[in-house]
């Protein structure tokens, strides 16, 4: 009963936070990076580290430019991605800016579903509202369950906000073949870190050998759909835009690893122009080759 009314009101000051206007939540935000940054010092060491491995051809100078505009970012994402709770249709059409849906049109004109994957890079949930907004046909947004039930709810409740069908990742492939008969538009996440149990293939990414999940490549060629990066830039602060790059369109024709080596190795060339946008504070490279050998 305390936690049910814990939650209660945990929901009611998020929403009421999303209520706020962007320009106070990025005031909010300077606050909360000063905080994170320069007092507690959240994960510099991970970011540090990662930065370290990605990028050893950089001096320390430039690593910690990309450290501090990575924090800097961070606290306008975790602001951008509470006011997704209650921002309107028109407003998240007005900040993402989408330059070729006719990628996706083109694909259903053929009678063919569409794989999109994307990585943790600049505010892809935002891209993931406004792709929901784009089509008529099914979208399907798979998900990791978080472990926190509240949390996980709620942004279960935020990425379906426009019509958007919800699909835990374990669920992906039975959901897809029960819409074989559809045309489908399916967004995942392509950079997640599978559990230790769980790998099967590490291609190389930033410089490492990085262990990766092969669901792109099996839900691709499981339904032969056509398979697009989802690119999401950030061109101002609260803006964006999005592009679908084409990566393969007979999916059952690829190679073994070619699809996921090619969406992996795309996403690298992204961070590699703009690294500041990536998610750095996270263990990415928690597993190494050996350690599947112990």
């Amino acid at each position: 009963m305390i936690k049910k009314a814990f939650d209660i009101l945990k929901l009611g000051l998020l929403y009421l936070i999303s209520l706020l206007p962007l320009w106070l939540l990025y005031v909010i935000s300077d606050c909360i990076y000063f905080l994170i940054y320069y007092i507690f010092r959240y994960r510099r060491k991970v970011v540090d580290e990662n930065l370290l491995h990605a990028f050893p051809e950089k001096s320390d100078k430039e690593r910690h430019t990309i450290r501090k505009r990575y924090f800097h970012y961070l606290t306008d994402l975790m602001v951008e991605t509470i006011k997704l709770f209650t921002i309107s249709e028109r407003e998240v059409e007005k900040r993402v800016y989408v330059s070729n849906p006719e990628v996706i049109k083109e694909a259903f004109s053929k009678d063919k579903s569409v794989i999109g994957v994307l990585g943790h890079y600049g505010n892809w949930e935002i891209g993931a509202l406004r792709f929901s907004q784009l089509f008529n046909e099914r979208r399907v947004i798979v998900y990791k369950p978080l472990s926190d039930t509240f949390f996980n709810n709620l942004m279960k409740r935020m990425r379906s906000r426009f019509g958007a069908t919800l699909v835990s990742m374990k669920s992906t492939m039975r959901k897809l073949v029960e819409y074989r008969n559809e045309r489908t538009v399916t967004v995942l996440v392509g950079d997640q870190t599978p559990a230790k149990a769980e790998i099967q293939y590490f291609t190389q990414f930033l410089n490492q050998p990085t262990a990766v999940f092969l669901g792109v490549e099996r839900l691709a060629k499981l339904t032969n759909s056509t398979v697009v990066f989802c690119d999401v830039r950030t061109i101002k602060r609260g803006y964006y835009q999005c592009s679908f790059v084409p990566l393969f369109n007979e999916p059952k024709l690829t190679s073994e690893h070619e699809i996921t080596d090619a969406h992996v190795h795309y996403l690298e060339q992204v961070i590699r122009e703009r690294p500041e946008y990536w998610l750095w504070s996270h263990r990415r490279w928690k597993f190494k080759p050996e350690d599947l050998q112990r």
